[in-house]
């Protein structure tokens, strides 16, 4: 297999930016001339083996931050929104795809932000939205697709938040709810438990925190966890807030919970400790789980978010669907991304979960890139607490390049070298280029389409 070329330009001059040095001095220090320096730094060159192994001698930098899933998510985002029939003519190639990833990410993420402004604005009119009738018309993304995308594209890393929270997490001397609980004392705010059916509920007049009595153990903490950021960590997560220039209030919303989620995860499962444990454990979920008093779906995020500069987890993509197929979480810290519309691949076995509740599925899989994963899915359902309270239905997907595989205890016993053991998986059917899938659902937007009437394949059609 051929080695990919990197081009980082963008990202080597913001490394030369963050040291504050000229390029005159940082090509010195590299080893190069000039003209070589400026030629990476525009991507006309790629960053050779000599500057790579000199960044991190000479600087201590850790270079992986060259190969961060930026360019992937955004020419995987790029390729489905320029399938849109709205696009008329030839898609461009993928080659000059990543040359705009690479040296004009804000154009691309403003071509990302015109399409989803046009499909909103599309489903509008479609749904008769009385969309004429609004005083304020402008298009505007989703307030919830705008906090997905903050997180997606900040690799579900945020380390002053990370950080804080392991910083609290580290006075730790007993169970972390004991802890959460005498924090709240602190700052006088009462924890009372009710038979209703709302899971959090907090009264800033009298200062009472409320949590059902339906709730597991592990939602439990990680309520007190999240209802104390809120109360104590409000500078940081609106300093963080002002940072994302959010469009619309709701999502400034939106993403401050997010956050919050974010700081109990990290407080939960501590960033230094969760992820030797994920080592020695070799990434066994229901060890972590136990370990660290959470869920496995708090265990499997938490899992993908261990992107800290100097000190990386193994890549991992998190998803989290429901029985229709909808993606209602999505990370990837991989190569592989997920379709922004629409649901995930129906060949991949996230969707089989629902059929064998309890149990984890394991899966060989290949993308058409020719990129080999490793695989794991399992049901997640969650019940209401009551007999006649509704049982709420997801499944959860974590995986890593195959590579990784050796260091999970699930990819044991597998045959990882064989390649007749590798399922062909895609990301979805509008984008995706094989010809000949037997559960493809709709024709590819990319592609020409031939029907002979006197001729039926698996599809109805054949693929250009």
């Amino acid at each position: 297999m051929a080695v990919q070329k990197l081009y980082a330009g963008v990202k080597l001059r913001d490394m030369r930016g963050r040291l504050g040095l000229t390029q005159k001095v940082f090509a010195e220090k590299l080893g190069v001339s000039l003209p070589y320096l400026n030629q990476m730094e525009n991507n006309n060159r790629p960053v050779s083996t000599t500057v790579v192994l000199a960044l991190a001698q000479e600087f201590g930098i850790d270079v992986t931050e060259l190969q961060s899933g930026d360019e992937a998510r955004l020419v995987s985002d790029m390729r489905e929104a320029l399938a849109d029939p709205v696009f008329t003519g030839p898609a461009p190639s993928l080659a000059d795809l990543r040359l705009a990833a690479s040296n004009a990410p804000t154009l691309a993420h403003a071509l990302l932000a015109l399409h989803a402004a046009y499909r909103q604005s599309h489903e509008r009119l479609a749904s008769l939205d009385e969309v004429l009738g609004r005083e304020d018309s402008r298009l505007q993304a989703s307030p919830w697709d705008e906090v997905r995308d903050f997180f997606h594209y900040c690799d579900n890393y945020l380390d002053a938040v990370d950080r804080a929270a392991e910083h609290f997490a580290s006075g730790q001397s007993g169970p972390i709810a004991d802890l959460v609980l005498r924090s709240l004392a602190r700052i006088n705010v009462t924890v009372q438990i009710h038979d209703g059916a709302a899971i959090r509920h907090y009264d800033p007049d009298s200062r009472v925190l409320s949590l059902s009595r339906r709730i597991t153990k592990a939602t439990h903490d990680f309520q007190l966890l999240l209802q104390l950021a809120l109360l104590t960590q409000d500078r940081l997560l609106e300093a963080t807030l002002d940072l994302a220039r959010f469009q619309t209030p709701e999502a400034r919303a939106i993403a401050k919970i997010g956050l919050a989620n974010y700081y109990a995860g990290a407080a939960l499962m501590p960033y230094g400790a969760f992820l030797a444990a994920a080592h020695e454990t070799r990434h066994d979920l229901e060890r972590l789980a136990d370990r660290f008093g959470a869920s496995l779906e708090q265990v499997a995020h938490r899992l993908s978010t261990l992107q800290r500069p100097g000190a990386k987890g193994i890549p991992f993509f998190f998803v989290r669907v429901d029985p229709a197929g909808t993606i209602t979480k999505r990370h990837s810290a991989t190569t592989l991304q997920f379709a922004r519309y629409g649901g995930a691949c129906p060949l991949w076995n996230v969707h089989r979960a629902f059929e064998q509740p309890g149990h984890w599925l394991r899966q060989l899989a290949q993308t058409p890139d020719g990129v080999r994963y490793f695989c794991l899915a399992r049901d997640i359902s969650k019940s209401g607490g009551a007999f006649d309270a509704p049982t709420r239905r997801f499944a959860i997907g974590l995986g890593c390049e195959v590579r990784h595989a050796r260091d999970m205890v699930y990819a044991d016993h597998m045959d990882v070298d064989a390649a007749t053991a590798y399922e062909p998986i895609g990301i979805s059917c509008r984008i995706c280029e094989r010809r000949d899938c037997h559960q493809r659902a709709v024709p590819p937007l990319e592609r020409r389409l031939r029907v002979d009437p006197h001729h039926r394949g698996v599809l109805p059609y054949a693929v250009d």
